[in-house]
């Protein structure tokens, strides 16, 4: 894993893919992170400006003690509801476009993006960052990561069961 140089007060934005992690914490450790140690992790010394959780959901699924424990540990929440059809196609709850364009909010406070996801969907994201001069930082469990995403990051850090919530 590289680490790459961390620097005492660098602005920093923290966006999560939930739904990736949600899957990636369960198929590779039958465990669920734990959010609040996520965020320690990855703020250290720095300065966090925002961190916002993208979290999908389905019209019968439950997820508001979900979001209230994303928001006690300081994270902002943006939710979607995934509708299915009669004829069962799906509608809504796809975050790439909304986490990119959060993304490209942010980008001109902050010295750091740290996307926590594996999806490949966000190389292109990545690339755009980095141009902008940022430092970009991937957050994903190995084996549940683009590798394109990993070599077109600054940093990629290997999330594993350390990053988890105690059993």
């Amino acid at each position: 894993m590289n680490q790459g140089p961390i620097f005492e007060g660098q602005r920093i934005a923290i966006l999560v893919d939930t739904a990736n992690m949600y899957h990636s914490a369960k198929s590779r450790f039958q465990g669920r992170l734990d959010y609040k140690r996520l965020m320690e992790l990855i703020v250290r010394e720095r300065k966090l400006v925002r961190a916002l959780a993208f979290v999908e959901r389905s019209e019968d699924v439950e997820v508001t003690p979900f979001i209230d424990a994303l928001r006690t540990v300081g994270f902002e929440t943006r939710v979607k509801v995934i509708r299915r059809h009669a004829d069962n196609r799906v509608r809504g709850g796809d975050w790439d476009v909304g986490i990119a364009l959060h993304a490209a909010q942010l980008a001109p406070k902050v010295d750091c993006v740290a996307l926590v996801t594996g999806d490949g969907a966000f190389t292109d994201l990545v690339d755009f960052l980095s141009h902008g001069g940022l430092r970009t930082e991937v957050y994903a469990f190995e084996g549940c990561v683009s590798s394109d995403l990993v070599h077109r990051a600054d940093v990629w850090h290997a999330i594993d069961e350390n990053w988890l919530m105690d059993r």
